[in-house]
Parts: C-alpha cells; structure tokens; sequence
C-alpha cells in the first residue's frame, strides 16, 4: 500500500480508490491500518518502551520525491499519539530490493535515502546484498534476515551497543 493509509486523517481517500483485494486485507486492521497500529503500540506500552519506529514502505510509491514529508507526518502523528519523545524514538526505514538484486522500485531508494533531511532522528537501512526474489520487489528469506539484521544492529547501536553484521 501507499504510505497514505498510514496518514490518519485522510486515509478514507486513498480507502475509497483501494483494489478489492486491499480491502479485504485492511479487515485485519479494522479497516483503518494506522488506528490498529496506535492501539497495539498502546498495548505495548502497558509492559513496555518503545524504542524506535521500524518502517519498510515505499513500492507502491516509488517515484515520489514528496514521499519523506509524508512519512514526516506519519511520524509525527505516532509521536504525538503515543506520548513519545521524537529525540528518544528514532526512525529507521530499510531500502527497497537494490538495483545490483534486480529490484523493480530500487529507485525509491534514492529518495529514502533523503529521509534523514526531514526526520531529524532517521536512520535508512541498505539492502544492499540482501537477495530478491524472481517478482523483483520482495526479498528471499535469506534477504529478509540480512536486512533485519542490519535493522538490528542499527537500533542497538543507537542504544550505546556495538556490534557488526554482514
């Protein structure tokens, strides 16, 4: 999906042009992905902190340099609605497959990687290396682990801990 089913005001407009197939998915989500997302990260505040904003976004929206400011006020909106402290709760978004992997939308990856420019506290995780598979827009399981990974070790290294990863 676009990132606009995550802006919580005005989702309804990308909803109503949504294919079928969408909307029996966003069932799952009470059909308002965002509101979903904001009542288990509550949920998860009860026992938990949250730490940091994992994202993997952009296919449906590759080509669009307005992209960042979109995702800035998605952003927002979960800093806001959750209580959080956007110094404390950095954001880190993982690239498309690469071009070196055969990625359909690597291009967008030019584009995420300006998301430091308008997210203060943005970190964008390479893809570089991870394996796609044959559809040429997701990543092989193997791919998936390298990435998260590299996720990882983001987040911890951001908390004072020092590790590596491939």
């Amino acid at each position: 999906c676009k990132i606009e089913l995550f802006d919580k005001d005005n989702y309804q407009a990308y909803v109503s042009t949504a294919p079928g197939w969408m909307l029996n998915m966003m069932k799952d989500y009470d059909g308002n992905p965002y509101a979903r997302l904001v009542e288990m990260a509550k949920l998860a505040q009860k026992d938990g902190v949250i730490k940091g904003i994992l994202m993997h976004q952009g296919e449906s929206n590759t080509g669009e340099t307005t992209w960042p400011g979109k995702v800035r006020l998605v952003y927002e909106n979960l800093i806001k609605d959750l209580n959080l402290k956007p110094e404390n709760v950095p954001l880190l978004a993982g690239e498309m497959v690469s071009a070196a992997e055969g990625g359909a939308c690597a291009s967008m990856n030019a584009i995420i990687a300006t998301l430091p420019q308008t997210i203060a506290n943005s970190y964008v995780i390479s893809s570089e290396g991870c394996a796609g598979t044959p559809d040429h827009l997701h990543f092989t399981p193997e791919g998936y682990r390298i990435l998260g990974s590299r996720y990882a070790a983001k987040m911890l290294s951001l908390m004072g801990y020092n590790i590596s990863v491939k």
